[in-house]
C-alpha cells in the first residue's frame, strides 16, 4: 500500500509513492545514483510544493542518517548532519558553552530545509540562518559527494539552494561564545508616527506582531542580550501577562518572558523546544523588502487591513542583515520581514495572498522560497540579480536535472 505523505501543516500531500528513510550516507548514494528525480523534504515545515518530487520521482527524509553534532571548541565551528533539528543542535553546542547568533521562531526545523529556503529570526545586525554556514557537503545526482566553502567561487550558490544541487548531508557552521537572553513584551505599539528603525534597533531580536484588526501592533517582543545594555521603550507599554503571538491563545508553550534570563537557545525562538507540534492548523506567507521601504510597506497593508483580518492569525515583522546567498530573499541589502500566519483555508487565502502582493507592488518584495505565494516565476526571477550564476551552478553540479521539479524548474526557467 503507497504511503501517504504530507508536510507538516496538511496543506500539501506528496505524489511519491513513498518516503525513502536511508540510514547511512552510502545508503543515500545508491538511492540517488538509482533515482531519476529526488527531493529531500527536511522536517516539512514548507507550505508550498518545493519538497515535490514527481509521482515517479524519489522523495527522501535524512531524519535516519546518523544526527551528526560535531563541535570544535577550538575552532568555534559545529558540523551538523542534515538530518539535524536546531532544538538537538543548540543544546548540544551550549553544552560546550558556545552559541549560535541567532534561531528561527520555531526550533523544530531542519538545518539544512532553513538554510535552504532562506530561513531566518530577527535583528537588524542579525543575517538569515545560512549567514554562520562556511561549507556545505552535498551528495549529487551521481551519488558522489561535493564540498563546498567559503573561498569558493560556487559558495554564493551553495546554501541557499532550494534543494536544486543535490542532497545536504552535513553543514560546518561558526559559532560563538555562549551568552544569555531575556526577553521583555510590549502592547499597544501604534503605527502613526512609528520610528521603525530605532525600534527595530531597540534589542538584538525585535519582532512586532499585529492582527491587522486595527492599526498598529498589538504586541513587541524585544530579545536582549544580557551582555547589553537594557533597552528603553517608551512608545508602548510593558505587557502584564504572558503573551502568545496569536492573540487569545495560550502561552505556556512560549519562550520565557518578562525579562528572565536565559541560554540563548532558550530565548531566541518563540517556542520552547520541548514543545513539539505535530501539524499545524495554519498556512504562513512571508516577504523579504529592502529594509528602507519598511513604513511604505506597513502603510500599504494598513490599507488592506480589512481584506488581511478576516483570514488572519497574526502577522509578525522582523529585520534581517543583508547577506551574500544568490539565492537567499536577504541577498544584498538590509531586509525587513513581513509574515503572515493565515487560517487553514486556502481557497480563502489565496486571493488575501494575491491581494498582499500587489499592495506591495513597487517594493521589491521578494516572498519566502517554502511559504504560500502567487507571484508568477518571471516576477520572482527579476528580483534575484545572481540568478543567472545559480542557473549555471545547478547545471554544473546536476546537469540531468535530478534535483529539479516543477518549482525549481519555473524559478530556472531562461
Amino acid at each position: 500500500m503507497a504511503e501517504t505523505v504530507t508536510n507538516w501543516a496538511g496543506n500539501i500531500t506528496y505524489t511519491a509513492k513513498e518516503l525513502h528513510r536511508p540510514h547511512s550516507l552510502d545508503a543515500l548514494r545508491t538511492l540517488v545514483a538509482e533515482s531519476d528525480h529526488v527531493r529531500v523534504l527536511g522536517s516539512g515545515h514548507s507550505f508550498n510544493e518545493i519538497a515535490e518530487p514527481g509521482v515517479d520521482g524519489a522523495l527522501v527524509s535524512l531524519a535516519g542518517m546518523p544526527a551528526e553534532v560535531d563541535v570544535d571548541t577550538a575552532a568555534r565551528t559545529v558540523r551538523v548532519g542534515g538530518g539535524v533539528r536546531y532544538a538537538e543542535l543548540a543544546r548540544r553546542i551550549h553544552e560546550h558553552a558556545l552559541a549560535l547568533p541567532n534561531m528561527a521562531s520555531l526550533p523544530h526545523i531542519s538545518v539544512a530545509g532553513s538554510v535552504a529556503t532562506g530561513t531566518h529570526g530577527s535583528g537588524i545586525r542579525n543575517g538569515s540562518l545560512a549567514a554562520p554556514v562556511r561549507e556545505v557537503e552535498i551528495v549529487t545526482a551521481d551519488g558522489s559527494t561535493v564540498v563546498v566553502g567559503r573561498g569558493d567561487e560556487r559558495f554564493g550558490g551553495s546554501v541557499t539552494s532550494l534543494g536544486a544541487l543535490g542532497a545536504v548531508t552535513a553543514l560546518t557552521l561558526d559559532l560563538e561564545p555562549d551568552f544569555e537572553v531575556e526577553q521583555h513584551v510590549f502592547t499597544e505599539l501604534p503605527l502613526a508616527g512609528l520610528d521603525f528603525e530605532t525600534v527595530a534597533a531597540t534589542a538584538y531580536s525585535v519582532s512586532l506582531f499585529t492582527d491587522w484588526r486595527e492599526p498598529g501592533f498589538r504586541q513587541v517582543w524585544l530579545k536582549r542580550r544580557t551582555d547589553q545594555p537594557l533597552p528603553d521603550f517608551p512608545w508602548a507599554a510593558p505587557a502584564t501577562e504572558k503573551m502568545h503571538p496569536v492573540p487569545g491563545m495560550s502561552a505556556v508553550n512560549c519562550t520565557e518572558q518578562f525579562g528572565v534570563a536565559g541560554p540563548w537557545h532558550e530565548r531566541l525562538p518563540h517556542f520552547r523546544a520541548e514543545f513539539t507540534p505535530s501539524s499545524g492548523a495554519e498556512l504562513q506567507s512571508e516577504y523579504l523588502l529592502p529594509r528602507p521601504y519598511a513604513l511604505d510597506m506597513l502603510h500599504a497593508l494598513d490599507a488592506i487591513r480589512t481584506t488581511m483580518a478576516p483570514v488572519l492569525q497574526t502577522c509578525e515583522v522582523r529585520t534581517v542583515a543583508a547577506d551574500t546567498q544568490w539565492l537567499s530573499p536577504a541577498y544584498g541589502r538590509d531586509t525587513v520581514a513581513v509574515h503572515f500566519t493565515w487560517i487553514e483555508d486556502l481557497e480563502a487565502v489565496l486571493p488575501v495572498v494575491r491581494a498582499v502582493e500587489k499592495a506591495l507592488d513597487g517594493l521589491d518584495a521578494r516572498p519566502h522560497w517554502g511559504k504560500v505565494f502567487a507571484e508568477a516565476p518571471r516576477v520572482v526571477r527579476e528580483r534575484y540579480p545572481r540568478l543567472g550564476d545559480f542557473r549555471a551552478l545547478a547545471g554544473a553540479l546536476d546537469p540531468s536535472g535530478t534535483f529539479a521539479n516543477a518549482f525549481v524548474r519555473d524559478i530556472l526557467a531562461d
